[in-house]
């Protein structure tokens, strides 16, 4: 499988790539409006959280003011009816007229939602480029609190690498079950720790499918989407699974399987920023706080389960 970037731009190591949820601050007093053009509407007052604007009242110009409050959000250059607001974080071309004929229905949307599964019957069968293209896109165009866009979408598709990260979790992982699986802890475990036994179990009914040459902890995958931010990003976890709930969604329109993958998660996390990035050939002080694997299935669901409403 060939790399590829929407930046092209190549990640190493290996064939992984990657590309940013990126903002360019350097273009903090480039903020200006067209006097002739602009209505006064105050659209672009409105929408604005960062208190870049003001207006004394309806139908009052609209100054800038705290333009080095500017987060580089665009909603004021998108929202303008009259293309009367000009900011230099936005060049020509990266405002785009939105293709309301190409949008689904909310029916539609809300099925996707119902429908999606973790499909773990991955073949191996390449997933095609046009599909990775788009789900990596799609994750990239996630929000971000405070525009912060310092989420990195980084897509994994060597061979050699994605084994190494299945054996190096399952290690990990059987060298912490094997002590519970004795006889006799196994015995007081099923007694007094039956969820802790379950997790025991499990473990050790994936390692026989290792010994058979699968991969379960990365379930057979063909890719892998890693989702990553500083470790100390505020809202790191929230920012990245946002990310991935855009993936995921792609993916299952494209018929393409996706599951998130607790356990080399769970892994990273003990491990620490450190021992991952060495791994993953990782900056040191990013943090992986999403993971996805990708895979054509061998089969694909016509049903689904009803959720139960807790709320």
């Amino acid at each position: 499988m060939q790399n590829f970037s929407l930046q092209k731009e190549v990640f190493s190591p290996i064939n992984s790539t990657k590309t940013h949820i990126f903002c360019n601050f350097a273009f903090m007093n480039g903020i200006y409006i067209n006097k002739e053009k602009c209505t006064r509407c105050g659209r672009c007052y409105m929408v604005c959280s960062s208190y870049v604007l003001a207006q004394d009242g309806k139908g009052s110009e609209i100054e800038v003011v705290r333009p080095d409050m500017c987060i580089g959000c665009g909603q004021c250059v998108c929202v303008c009816p009259t293309e009367a607001f000009h900011h230099s974080g936005f060049e020509d071309g990266s405002i785009r007229k939105i293709e309301r004929e190409l949008l689904p229905s909310p029916e539609g949307v809300l099925e996707l939602i119902r429908s999606r599964r973790s499909n773990r019957t991955m073949t191996d069968k390449d997933i095609p480029q046009r599909s990775l293209n788009m789900i990596q896109e799609a994750a990239r165009c996630a929000p971000t609190a405070e525009n912060s866009r310092n989420v990195t979408v980084r897509l994994i598709t060597d061979g050699e690498l994605l084994s190494k990260i299945e054996n190096k979790v399952m290690h990990h992982f059987m060298m912490l079950a094997k002590p519970l699986m004795w006889k006799p802890v196994k015995a007081l475990l099923q007694r007094f720790s039956p969820t802790l036994y379950k997790q025991a179990l499990e473990l050790s009914l994936m390692n026989e499918k290792r010994q058979r040459g699968l991969r379960p902890a990365t379930v057979d995958c063909r890719a892998i989407l890693l989702i990553t931010a500083p470790k100390k990003s505020r809202f790191g976890y929230q920012d990245c699974n946002l990310a991935y709930q855009n993936a995921s969604l792609m993916a299952e329109s494209l018929g393409v399987s996706q599951v998130y993958l607790g356990f080399v998660q769970t892994a990273f996390e003990m491990w620490g920023v450190k021992k991952t990035a060495r791994l993953l050939g990782l900056p040191k002080r990013e943090k992986v706080f999403a993971i996805m694997a990708l895979g054509m299935p061998a089969l694909r669901y016509d049903r689904y389960v009803s959720r139960q409403k807790n709320m």
